[in-house]
């Protein structure tokens, strides 16, 4: 994928620690925070961001940044074995940036329907991890997501489609990918112009890796199966120097936990694991986040985005976000806590 930052951004992108949270600043525009508003990110409109679980296209030189809206109040859904906390489905927000750090509100993409539980996108049920990829052949923007009920007992993948970055989005459904459960998932478009769906399945005990056809509106029959057993969520997969890197979290509910990376020669193939890529403080737990995408940013150098989300899962509308460089090297990836630029 290409990128539109320019050498010069790139060398002045820092990298601004707050409460933990982390801000792409350039140096020349002031931080502007304080103790009660640490870490919270605002648009040009001076709006708090809403874009949770989510993911970044790019596309003639704008940044589209995806997500979930989490807004309203919290609520712990019960007789459930795990916090199974919640807020009413909000859809699918977009944000557009020429910089990746001054986010214009674009609006809300696809819309939940209210007082239709027959629906799949009712506030009453669950809208996750958006992201979108661009159709070259049909010109379409192709927008997948996580549905389920409440209770994580439905286990769809919903696809929408637009013929705009900016919507709105037709919902065009939702499936089980090749009979399969889906929850948490993302999508990977490679060099070829082949696009996949990723996603937790088998109760969220393996990973599945599905070919999508052409049009990306549905999965082929051609599908992998990996990380048997493993319990492994929140997929955000890259590709750098002919090889795939997927970094996945445990499965512990709201609360954070160490990510890993698995390696493969092609989505499709065998893939193997490897250590937690986080280093400083608070790696044992994803610096308290859980993966939602890595951006490329110079994929030739070996330097990415790592996008992730901090919940607060008794009061989700107020998780944040945390964005770090992901660096690869000699087949290595590596997420440091302290850097000065990307």
């Amino acid at each position: 994928m290409k990128t539109s930052l320019t050498s010069s951004f790139l060398l002045s992108l820092f990298l601004f620690f707050s409460n933990g949270l982390l801000l792409a600043q350039p140096k020349k525009q002031p931080v502007k925070n304080s103790t009660e508003q640490a870490g919270l990110w605002k648009d040009t409109d001076g709006h708090f961001i809403n874009a949770h679980g989510g993911g970044i296209l790019q596309h003639k030189g704008i940044y589209y940044w995806f997500g979930e809206i989490k807004k309203g109040k919290t609520w712990l859904v019960p007789g459930q074995s795990w916090e199974c906390y919640r807020v009413p489905a909000g859809g699918i927000s977009c944000y557009s940036s020429k910089d990746l750090n001054a986010w214009k509100y674009e609006g809300v993409v696809l819309s939940a329907t209210t007082n239709n539980r027959r629906s799949d996108l009712d506030t009453s049920n669950v809208i996750e991890r958006p992201k979108v990829v661009y159709n070259q052949k049909t010109g379409q923007f192709v927008l997948w997501m996580h549905i389920d009920h409440k209770d994580y007992s439905y286990a769809h993948a919903g696809v929408a489609v637009s013929d705009k970055p900016t919507g709105p989005y037709r919902y065009l459904g939702s499936l089980k990918p090749n009979g399969h459960d889906s929850r948490d998932m993302t999508l990977f478009q490679d060099d070829d112009g082949k696009a996949y769906l990723i996603h937790a399945s088998e109760n969220n005990n393996t990973m599945h890796i599905n070919l999508l056809s052409d049009d990306y509106l549905r999965p082929t029959n051609r599908y992998v199966r990996i990380l048997e057993g493993k319990r492994r969520e929140a997929p955000a997969l890259v590709k750098q120097a002919g090889k795939y890197y997927l970094i996945t979290s445990d499965c512990t509910g709201w609360n954070p936990n160490p990510a890993s990376v698995a390696v493969a020669d092609s989505p499709l193939g065998k893939w193997a694991t490897q250590a937690n890529p986080c280093v400083g403080p608070n790696a044992e737990t994803t610096f308290r986040s859980q993966s939602t995408y890595i951006l490329p940013l110079d994929p030739k150098r070996g330097k990415f985005l790592f996008m992730a989300d901090r919940w607060n899962k008794t009061n989700l509308e107020d998780s944040r976000y945390v964005w770090l460089p992901l660096d690869i090297k000699a087949g290595k990836v590596t997420i440091p806590w302290q850097a000065n630029k990307l």
